[in-house]
């Protein structure tokens, strides 16, 4: 029986939230070549997918933190904010989103909602990379008082990168499914070959190294 890592890794796969292509690398904003692209943001089109998130981020809230000691769930603007929202409704607890900077206008707020000083606060996020767009997210939840207990996202690419900025930011966080468990599904399917499998897991272990190979 698949468990909810798995569940969730076939169901990227299968709305085509994911896309592996090693010998043709997408180019992310950054420069860095990739072998992979994802797009989360397809997964709200598809309830049964919507649902098998939220399961899995309640989960992991229920596991690691405890749903009693979670005063506000906070969603990032825009891609966590239906999670965030689906999470906080079945949780019952209030609902709060950080833009990446504040409005440019009117009150000039990055949260909107409302966060009291104190509060304990979970952040969700569709995709971990490097972790600089949550952790930002963080800061801007932290200045206003908030304690963040930690972040819960859908997708990592479980990138050294990603381990280190989190452990200087002193912050716990989880993923409903990862990496290695797509490419693990990616064989399973017949998506990628045990050749490619090499080259997918380079690109994870060092990305910048395995990018610059490309040129």
């Amino acid at each position: 029986m698949l468990g909810q890592r798995e569940i969730v890794a076939k169901n990227l796969l299968d709305i085509q939230a994911v896309t592996l292509r090693p010998e043709a690398p997408f180019t992310w904003a950054s420069g860095l070549k990739a072998p992979i692209y994802t797009d989360n943001r397809l997964t709200i089109s598809y309830p049964w997918v919507r649902r098998n998130i939220y399961i899995g981020m309640i989960d992991h809230i229920k596991a690691h933190f405890g749903v009693e000691n979670v005063d506000v769930i906070a969603g990032t603007a825009t891609a966590g904010i239906p999670h965030a929202t689906l999470v906080a409704e079945r949780l019952q607890k209030p609902l709060i989103y950080v833009r990446s900077k504040p409005k440019d206008h009117g009150q000039g707020r990055q949260i909107e909602g409302v966060l009291k000083a104190g509060q304990k606060v979970v952040v969700i996020d569709d995709l971990l990379s490097t972790g600089g767009s949550v952790l930002n997210a963080v800061k801007a939840v932290q200045a206003a008082g908030g304690e963040v207990l930690g972040v819960v996202a859908i997708f990592s690419y479980e990138l050294p990168a990603l381990t280190a900025n989190f452990a200087a930011a002193k912050l716990p966080f989880y993923t409903v499914t990862n990496y290695t468990t797509l490419i693990d599904e990616a064989i399973k399917q017949g998506i990628v070959s045990d050749d490619q499998k090499a080259s997918l897991h380079a690109w994870r272990q060092a990305p910048e190294r395995w990018s610059q190979q490309q040129d």
